[in-house]
């Protein structure tokens, strides 16, 4: 009897501790949204007289960040500022996230490509926009823990896979808007070929080390572009594989 008390116990107070790190992780997801608001206003030339969207908001409140961080810590995880998540690469700040997402200008029937999985979180806030996402991380490791994490918290429509990105992902193509989460000299000409007409691009571009800006390509027709830088920025490099 003693032994189920005590059982029961437990289990009460895990359940408890867990209520009290739900309500935690709510409490900051809403505060970093509202950093994200703050800094888009204090930052209109970057993200427009409008600031962000409802969709891109509500997707940014609504996705977990601190379960694609190592820690899982939402004291952490909410914080406006990138986060090692291993070898060697990162999980952007949030504002950064929610700026490259608004840019993309994502709509519920769209086909998304991006460039750099990372953990997966921002692979999770496109796929709260968009019909379809198709992923691609050059890291192994990387790749499978974030495929099992989209798979697990049920983002059915995200589709991982592990290679050189800078030929994208033609089968899953053509897209609406693709997303690159790594920095290089050029935008690579295949992601400009599978990307649609009226489609956007959206990465940093510049030197591994050096000046880098957040760029737009709007593709006007089949051998037009435009293109615009929008802010500074600084983001690990686009890694390629040996080979190339």
């Amino acid at each position: 009897m003693k032994t189920m008390l005590l059982l029961v116990l437990s289990m009460v107070t895990a359940a408890r501790d867990a209520t009290a790190r739900d309500e935690q992780c709510v409490r900051e997801r809403a505060a970093m949204v509202e950093t994200i608001k703050d800094y888009a206003r204090s930052r209109a030339v970057v993200s427009g007289q409008r600031g962000f969207s409802e969709r891109v908001l509500e997707a940014m409140g609504q996705t977990k960040r601190h379960l694609f961080i190592p820690e899982r810590s939402c004291t952490i995880a909410y914080a406006d500022m990138p986060l090692p998540i291993g070898r060697g690469q990162t999980i952007s700040q949030p504002f950064i996230v929610a700026l490259m997402t608004e840019l993309a200008e994502v709509a519920p029937d769209h086909v998304v490509l991006e460039i750099g999985t990372g953990s997966g979180y921002q692979a999770a806030i496109l796929a709260r926009l968009a019909r379809k996402v198709c992923t691609i991380e050059i890291v192994p490791a990387l790749a499978e823990a974030a495929a099992k994490t989209l798979k697990d918290l049920a983002y059915d429509n995200v589709s991982v896979r592990l290679g050189d990105g800078y030929a994208g992902w033609p089968e899953c193509g053509p897209f609406d808007a693709i997303v690159v989460t790594a920095a290089l000299g050029q935008v690579p000409p295949p992601l400009i070929e599978q990307l649609k007409v009226g489609g956007r691009l959206v990465m940093p571009v510049g030197a591994e080390y050096g000046a880098q800006h957040l760029t737009v390509v709007e593709k006007l027709a089949p051998d037009k572009t435009t293109t615009r830088a929008v802010a500074p920025v600084r983001f690990v490099p686009f890694t390629r594989s040996p080979s190339r």
